[in-house]
């Protein structure tokens, strides 16, 4: 059986399932971080409070995956990628009826739960059907709809949440995840190279284990966690700043911004591709150090400079992220969903993690206190560059660190 390869048909039909699995999964993520504000005002709630609409699906969606990636090894790829999508975009309809705040974070940790059977596959399916060669384009094409999503739930919802309500925005998003889903569903061909395994939990768990004590995976692993972290931290408060003066502006302004995140597209394609070229390494500092370079820029007060601090942070971030999630795939030597899963695990847990602490941070010392703690998230994410580097020049998988 032949592996897919770049410039086929089965490619370009590959890749169009992955986008909109992307789309689909970060359109519904997403959509809520624009409308804190407006849970803000609404319910009475905290900025910190507010961020839980996000947080509590990202931690249940890092928990949950864990358990989607081993019964993947059981059930298949694709069945349970299709029935994830479906089960999102009915919630997330749901979701935008929701009477009080205890309601939808209720149905929001359904979300989670739900989405957890896409990402927890998708690197896992793209490693076994995609040829070596052409990986680093399929997985740049696949975060690359990850951003897209991102940007128009992002986008739309802080629009139409100014033009109609929350509810409309939420529940727009839900019926637009509906159709990707019957895109992915249509598009995907099945598993050619994947083979069932027995349900048997002690050795499923004996092989996540196993996962944990390659260091360089638990390297990449809390890399994941830095990067999301650092991510979510910034645009979960960057919409309260420039609501408050000296921008005062408005909701819609503020979810068009969010159209920033559009340049993760480019980054994870041209990402992967230079990776191809000039190997992981060299091309993963490039892009920490972008992302580390943008959130510096975000202190200043002009707002143009802002916004080009965070057109950085973004393109190194989906740079990094590209390159990390991908060298899982090749790094683990057996179940590689379930070293997929134990990195989005760690990721998810960094979404969590980052948009609640910053919070804190938020309250205390202002925008300034939020840049400090990315930034540290962002240099520590640098110190495991170094190390997986190291190991993997070291030990096993040389080439990985060409």
């Amino acid at each position: 059986m032949s592996y897919i390869q770049q410039g086929t048909p089965l490619f370009r039909k590959t890749s169009m399932a992955f986008f909109a699995a992307g789309f689909n999964t970060f359109a519904i993520l997403y959509c809520v971080q624009p409308l804190m504000p407006e849970f803000t005002k609404e319910f009475g709630i905290t900025p910190t409070t507010a961020s839980l609409s996000l947080s509590v699906t990202t931690i249940v969606l890092a928990v949950s995956m864990l358990i989607f990636g081993s019964l993947s090894e059981v059930w298949g790829r694709k069945p349970i990628m299709v029935i994830s999508m479906l089960a999102a975009s009915v919630i997330c309809i749901f979701t935008a009826f929701s009477p009080n705040f205890h309601v939808l974070l209720i149905l929001r940790t359904l979300e989670g739960i739900s989405l957890a059977g896409l990402p927890s596959i998708a690197m896992a399916f793209l490693g076994e059907e995609i040829e070596p060669k052409s990986l680093g384009t399929a997985m740049g094409l696949y975060i690359c709809g990850n951003s897209i999503g991102a940007v128009f739930g992002r986008v739309f919802s802080g629009l139409l949440s100014d033009l109609v309500s929350w509810h409309a925005a939420i529940g727009g998003i839900g019926v637009i995840s509906l159709v990707a889903t019957l895109i992915f569903w249509k598009s995907l061909p099945s598993s050619q190279h994947f083979k069932a395994r027995p349900l048997q939990i002690g050795k499923l768990g004996k092989s996540l284990v196993d996962h944990l004590k390659d260091p360089g995976l638990v390297c990449l692993f809390f890399m994941g966690f830095l990067l999301l972290g650092s991510n979510v931290a910034l645009f979960n408060y960057i919409a309260y700043v420039l609501l408050g003066k000296p921008y005062t502006l408005s909701q819609t302004i503020v979810g068009w911004i969010f159209l920033i995140m559009i340049i993760g597209m480019f980054s994870s394609v041209w990402t992967g591709k230079w990776v191809d070229r000039h190997g992981k390494k060299r091309i993963l500092f490039i892009n920490l150090l972008l992302a580390l370079i943008g959130v510096g820029l975000t202190l200043d007060t002009d707002l143009f400079i802002k916004m080009l601090g965070l057109g950085l942070f973004t393109y190194g971030f989906f740079g990094s992220h590209s390159i990390a999630s991908s060298w899982v795939g090749q790094r683990a030597t057996h179940d590689k969903a379930q070293a997929s899963s134990l990195y989005l695990f760690l990721y998810y847990t960094g979404s969590s993690v980052g948009g609640t602490l910053a919070g804190f941070f938020w309250s205390d010392f202002g925008w300034g206190g939020v840049i400090s703690m990315t930034a540290g998230f962002l240099i520590m994410g640098v110190m495991l560059w170094a190390l997986i580097s190291k190991i993997a020049q070291n030990g096993k998988g040389v080439t990985e660190a060409a």
